[in-house]
C-alpha cells in the first residue's frame, strides 16, 4: 500500500486529501481543497492562492489514477463542487474531470446531515449522478474489492457531540497487510469516533485535530483532543498523521509535544517543510507589502 498525502494545512491549504495506491487500485479520499475567505479579517495571501493552485493540480492529477473516490462530508475542503470557486479553485470542468466514470462512496446526503450540507450534497449529486460510474451511500457499510476492504464508520459528529456542523464518516482501508483509517473532521472531540477507531485498531491513522485556532469558541478542545488522541495511541499503537484544523493554530507544535507518540503532518510524512500559511496570514500580507515580518518556513 502506497499512501500519498495530497493537500492539507501543513502544505498551505485547507484539506486532508489523500491518495492510496494498492496494486492496480487507486483510492482518492476527500478530493477537495480550499482557503479560508477571511482570517484575522484578511483575505488569502498570494502565497496561499499559489498553494491552492498547486493543491488543485495535484488532486486533479491523482484523480486520473483513481477508480474509487470517497467523500466524508460536503464541506468544500473535502470535495470539489461543480461551480466556479476562487477559494476552492473549483469549476464545473474540474469537477467533471474528477468524477467522470468513478465509483463514488460518499456520505449519505439526507441522513445524519445538517441543512447546509444537505443543500451542498443535493447540488453535488445533481451533477455527479450524470457522470459517475456508480454512487453508493457509504455510512456504516463495507465494500469488498477483492483483496482490499473499504469500511466506513456510521456517521459521527463533525467535532463535538451536538455539533451544528453536522456529521462525517470515517473510512478504513485494509489490504490484508496494513490497516489505514482516514478520519477527517472528527477533530478528536467525540467519543463515537474515538471508540470506532480503537475498535478497528489501525496501523496508521490520518486525522484532523481540534480547531483550537477559533479561540473562545473552541474552549476545552485542546485538552479533549490531547486526551482522546493519547487514548488512541495507547490502545492501538498506530502511527499518527495529524493535520488539518490544528495546524491553523501557530501553537500546533506544542499540541504535538503533549502527545505520547509524536505525529507527523502531511508535510512531515512527505519529508518536506511545514508551510502553515493560513496561521501566518498576517505576516504574509506584511511581507507582500514589503514590511518586516518573519515566518518559520521558506517562501
Amino acid at each position: 500500500m502506497k499512501i500519498i498525502p495530497l493537500a492539507s494545512e501543513s502544505l498551505g491549504v485547507r484539506s486532508l486529501a489523500t491518495f492510496l495506491e494498492i496494486g492496480k487500485v487507486g483510492i482518492l479520499i476527500d478530493p477537495g481543497a480550499a482557503l479560508g475567505p477571511k482570517r484575522y479579517s484578511l483575505p488569502p495571501a498570494k502565497a496561499e492562492l499559489e498553494a491552492l493552485q498547486k493543491a488543485r493540480e495535484k488532486i486533479q492529477r491523482y484523480s486520473k489514477k483513481a477508480q474509487i473516490i470517497t467523500i466524508s462530508h460536503y464541506h468544500y475542503d473535502h470535495h470539489t463542487p461543480f461551480f466556479e470557486g476562487i477559494y476552492e479553485s473549483s469549476s464545473p470542468e474540474k469537477a467533471k474531470e474528477l468524477y467522470t466514470e468513478k465509483i463514488l462512496l460518499i456520505k449519505h446526503p439526507k441522513e445524519n446531515i445538517n441543512f447546509s450540507q444537505r443543500k451542498r450534497a443535493w447540488a453535488f449529486l445533481k451533477e455527479a449522478e450524470k457522470i459517475a460510474k456508480k454512487i453508493e451511500y457509504a455510512d456504516g457499510r463495507s465494500f469488498d474489492l477483492g483483496g482490499v476492504t473499504i469500511e466506513f464508520s456510521p456517521a459521527v459528529p463533525h467535532g463535538s457531540e451536538g455539533s451544528k456542523l453536522g456529521f462525517v464518516v470515517m473510512v478504513l482501508i485494509d489490504d490484508g497487510s496494513k490497516r489505514v483509517i482516514h478520519a477527517s473532521d472528527i477533530q478528536l472531540l467525540n467519543r463515537k469516533a474515538v471508540e470506532w477507531i480503537v475498535e478497528k485498531n489501525p496501523d496508521l491513522l490520518i486525522t484532523g485535530g481540534p480547531p483550537t485556532y477559533l479561540g473562545p469558541r473552541a474552549t476545552g478542545s485542546w485538552e479533549t483532543g490531547v486526551k482522546n488522541l493519547n487514548e488512541i495511541i495507547r490502545e492501538t499503537d498506530a502511527e499518527i498523521i495529524l493535520d488539518h484544523h490544528i495546524v491553523r493554530d501557530k501553537r500546533y507544535p506544542e499540541f504535538f509535544d503533549e502527545l505520547e507518540k509524536r505525529p507527523k503532518t502531511f508535510a512531515g510524512y512527505l519529508k518536506v517543510e511545514d508551510r502553515p500559511l493560513e496561521a501566518y496570514r498576517r505576516e504574509l500580507h506584511k511581507i507582500e507589502r514589503g514590511e518586516g515580518a518573519e515566518v518559520p518556513f521558506m517562501l
